[in-house]
């Protein structure tokens, strides 16, 4: 295992992999090739906590770039919707505003997260 200030073994990495892919922290340790314990034991150790929630992030800002690259085809369907009276509209029409959605709360995440950023390393300056 690795020690302080180390980077993760490959085994934990290996788990932190599989509990994004996995349904559950059983399917995950077994997945990893360890133990439920013992993925259990590393979920509470802070350095494996801070990759996890690491890479969790990283997966969540790949679905959002995903889904603002999926606005072209969500404004053609509104597009459509709006110009074709025959077409029932609600269900797709739902379907574009939950992608416009969730394309503009990732466009606002990433700002809040540069800000704060910018505030840490503010107050990291002060501090010096």
């Amino acid at each position: 295992m690795a020690g302080h200030g180390e980077k993760l073994g490959r085994k934990q990495e290996d788990a932190i992999a599989a509990l994004l892919s996995q349904r559950n922290i059983e399917e995950a340790a077994r997945a990893a090739g360890v133990g439920t314990r013992t993925l259990i034991r590393w979920l509470k150790l802070p350095e494996f906590g801070k990759e996890y929630r690491k890479a969790r992030r990283e997966a969540v800002h790949q679905s959002v770039a995903r889904l603002q690259q999926a606005t072209g085809a969500a404004a053609t369907i509104v597009l459509k919707l709006m110009t074709d009276p025959n077409v029932p509209a609600a269900v797709k029409l739902r379907a574009a505003e939950c992608v416009f959605d969730r394309a503009f709360k990732g466009v606002e995440l990433e700002d809040i997260e540069v800000r704060v950023a910018a505030l840490e390393g503010a107050a990291k300056a002060n501090q010096k």
